[in-house]
C-alpha cells in the first residue's frame, strides 16, 4: 500500500468519517477538532505562542463538519472558523512581534482602556447587525444566535491576540448562547465543548487577571500601551 492511498484515507476517515458512540454517532472531524480547540484554549491560557497554530487545525476541521451538514448547513458557525483563521494569523503575528513576557508568556495581560472597550462595543454592535442580516439572507440555522456566536467569537480572539483580560468574559457570554444552539442543532460533542470552555474562560480570567497584576507584567503592558514593545 503506497503512501499516498495510506494518506487518502486518512484524510477522508478524519473529515468524513464517524464514531459509533451509544445512541448515534459523531463525526470524527467534530471530535477532533474540538480537542485542538480544547488544545488551543489551554496554551493560550498559558500564552504559549502554540495557542495559535494549533487552534488554526481545529479550525479548519470544524468548518469542514459545519459546511456538511446533512440538512441546514450552519453558516455561521462556518463562518466562525474562517473568522478565527483570520484573527489567529493576526495573533500569531502580534504574539511573534511583541517578544516574551518577563514570566516566559507570550504577551503580558492588562486590562483593555475604556476607549478600548468602547470601541469593543460598538464593534460588538456592527458585527452582529451584519452578521445577522448576511446569515438571513443565506438561510442559515438560527440567525440571532449564530450572529453573536459569530461576532462574539471573533472579538473574544480579536481581544486574547491584543492580550486583554476582558476576551475571557467575552468567551462565556459566546459560550452561554452557543450550548443553546449547538443542542438544538444535534452537534453534542461541541455543544459539550461549549459548556466546557464556559467554565474553563472563567478559569482563564482569573489567571491572566492574576497575571496582569504581577508588577513586571504590569510595567511590560504599560510600555506596549505606550507603543514601546521592548
Amino acid at each position: 500500500m503506497s503512501a499516498q492511498v495510506v494518506w487518502d484515507g486518512a484524510a477522508h476517515w478524519l473529515i468524513d468519517g464517524s464514531l459509533h458512540v451509544p445512541g448515534g454517532e459523531l463525526r470524527v472531524s467534530e471530535v477532533v477538532g474540538n480537542a485542538f480547540g480544547l488544545a488551543s484554549a489551554i496554551l493560550g491560557m498559558r500564552r504559549l505562542m502554540w495557542a495559535w497554530p494549533v487552534g488554526m487545525v481545529g479550525n479548519v476541521l470544524l468548518f469542514t463538519l459545519f459546511v456538511s451538514t446533512p440538512d441546514e448547513p450552519l453558516w455561521g458557525q462556518a463562518g466562525r472558523q474562517v473568522m478565527f483563521l483570520l484573527a489567529s494569523a493576526y495573533g500569531l503575528w502580534r504574539w511573534q512581534r511583541l517578544g516574551s513576557a518577563p514570566d516566559g508568556g507570550a504577551v503580558a495581560p492588562r486590562w483593555a482602556t475604556w476607549r478600548e472597550r468602547g470601541l469593543l462595543l460598538a464593534s460588538a454592535a456592527v458585527l452582529y447587525a451584519v452578521a445577522w442580516v448576511v446569515l438571513l439572507q443565506i438561510g442559515s440555522y438560527s440567525p440571532p444566535t449564530e450572529a453573536w456566536i459569530l461576532a462574539g467569537s471573533l472579538l473574544a480572539t480579536w481581544g486574547m491576540a491584543r492580550g486583554w483580560v476582558e476576551f475571557w468574559l467575552v468567551w462565556v457570554a459566546v459560550d452561554a448562547v452557543g450550548v443553546t444552539t449547538l443542542v438544538h442543532a444535534g452537534y453534542y460533542p461541541t455543544a459539550f465543548m461549549y459548556l466546557f470552555y464556559g467554565g474553563f474562560c472563567v478559569w482563564g480570567f482569573l489567571t491572566w487577571w492574576r497575571v496582569s497584576r504581577e508588577p513586571a507584567i504590569a510595567a511590560r503592558a504599560a510600555r506596549e500601551l505606550r507603543g514601546v514593545s521592548a
